[in-house]
């Protein structure tokens, strides 16, 4: 077993072994290597100042990702390459294709967020088909945050660096290859440290024995939500137990009762096998926090952690998404929402942890739709999400409804009621509202920052009214979307 984690920082090698659970990136960036290019904005994942790229050998492919250095912990970059800002010049002095857009087209104003949308700018230029859309540029840059308002200048850059992609990094490819293969390592690793303990598994046997040993420790994922627990709430990590590492959950498979997504799958790498199935479920991922959240936070960690503003699992639980649970060399399966069983309490024994959750496939005649509420569009937290899912015969006949909602309870939750009110029922305006008038009986909401009680009884009964209005087959349908937004996104 390995006592020590490796990776590098630009060009030069790191081999640490005293390496404190909560250490982030970030902190380690700036205070230790003193490198101040990456700055600490909101030390919450949302602003983007101290976005760093992380590059990583994936099936001898190299995968390039933005990622949020304040909620990044240090030992996540075991087998990995990070570049700062500072490692953008090329060797002759010459400035990165993305720096010298944003110096030739003013895309700096302040300063201050400059790195971390030089940083995203350059990881996106990485990406396999990067357009020169204005919409998926904006998409790229979502989590980063300029208060001098300066993204036409910033979106312009982004254009111009396109046209641009022969940079250092391309030219290095074969040498940051060799590289990350020579990090490759099967072997499992855990550091003990006055501070703590950090278990790095590789499989997910040794994760389940060292979990069933230490049902205590907190597993970590993307650490998108336990990065805050450090930087907000300021608690310590006495054992971390990692399980993006993890080789064996870090697949997606076409199975023939459904789609696996495994327990270290990040969003980003399972959007695109989601929205195949359900369209909808793919725009409402594409708005969960940004491309830096995305790449780190994992699908299933968004369903273990519990939030009741959680936007996977309602889109999941309409799907009837079917949840895998581990413990030890013990296996259950059971269905999404009975995962949830009150605000903070879900049914997961002591050191059993989720191994990964299956999809099954969409019958012919389900209509799927799902619908998030926020106050902004881009990065921001639900006040309500409503996934919607009727399977209506040819006849108009509603054989059957499940309808999950986020928002509305302490936990994310099926309207049952809504679901008994529709069942049987042919698709029209009665049904409509009979189930209105049942949705207020489904929920008892609470009024906080983003919405009132009043505001989220209207707003869900209004999601039904939209829902019906896209798959009721009415004559003359009425428009219920952004106005060529798909066009625009991914035309």
């Amino acid at each position: 077993m390995r006592d020590h984690i490796q990776f590098y920082l630009g060009d030069q090698h790191y081999r640490l072994s005293d390496v404190a659970p909560e250490t982030t990136v970030l902190d380690w960036l700036r205070e230790t290597r003193h490198l101040t290019g990456t700055k600490e904005g909101c030390n919450e994942g949302d602003c983007g100042a101290c976005t760093v790229l992380v590059v990583r050998l994936e099936n001898n492919q190299l995968v390039w990702k933005a990622v949020n250095a304040c909620i990044q912990f240090l030992w996540m970059l075991d087998g990995a390459q990070l570049f700062t800002v500072e490692n953008l010049r090329s060797p002759d002095g010459s400035l990165h294709p993305v720096q010298q857009a944003m110096v030739d087209l003013h895309g700096s104003q302040c300063g201050f967020c400059t790195p971390g949308f030089v940083m995203s700018m350059v990881a996106y230029s990485k990406k396999a088909g990067a357009t020169a859309k204005d919409a998926d540029i904006n998409d790229a840059l979502a989590g980063n945050l300029c208060r001098c308002t300066g993204y036409a200048p910033i979106v312009k850059a982004m254009k111009q660096a396109l046209q641009h992609t022969q940079d250092n990094f391309e030219r290095e490819q074969d040498q940051i290859r060799t590289r990350l293969t020579a990090l490759q390592n099967a072997e499992m690793a855990e550091i003990r440290t006055h501070a703590g303990t950090v278990t790095l598994p590789r499989t997910s046997d040794q994760l389940a024995a060292s979990y069933k040993a230490a049902p205590d420790a907190t597993l970590v994922a993307g650490a998108t939500d336990v990065g805050l627990w450090v930087t907000k709430r300021l608690q310590s990590l006495p054992h971390v137990i990692s399980v993006s590492g993890v080789h064996d959950l870090r697949k997606i498979d076409h199975r023939p009762e459904g789609l696996w997504i495994g327990a270290g799958i990040p969003y980003t790498e399972a959007q695109q096998d989601i929205a195949a199935l359900f369209p909808d479920a793919g725009e409402v991922i594409r708005r969960i926090g940004s491309t830096q959240v995305r790449n780190a936070g994992t699908v299933c960690g968004n369903i273990g952690n519990g939030s009741p503003i959680g936007d996977g699992p309602p889109l999941f639980i309409a799907a009837g998404a079917i949840l895998h649970l581990r413990h030890g060399e013990t296996r259950r399966t059971l269905p999404l929402e009975k995962y949830f069983l009150a605000y903070g309490q879900q049914d997961r024994k002591e050191g059993e942890f989720i191994e990964g959750i299956l999809i099954p496939y969409p019958a012919p005649a389900l209509q799927y739709r799902a619908y998030k509420v926020s106050k902004r569009f881009d990065q921001d937290i639900s006040a309500i999400l409503g996934a919607f899912a009727l399977t209506v015969t040819q006849a108009g006949l509603i054989a059957d409804a499940r309808i999950a909602f986020g928002g509305m309870a302490a936990i994310p939750k099926r309207a049952s009621a809504t679901e008994a009110a529709l069942v049987g029922k042919m698709w029209d305006e009665r049904a409509l509202s009979a189930a209105r008038d049942a949705i207020q009986t489904d929920f008892a909401p609470l009024s906080d920052m983003r919405g009132s009680e009043w505001y989220r009884r209207t707003v869900a009964a209004n999601l039904l009214t939209r829902y019906f209005a896209e798959t009721s087959g009415m004559t003359q349908q009425p428009e219920t979307r952004l106005a060529g937004w798909k066009e625009t996104a991914h035309g």
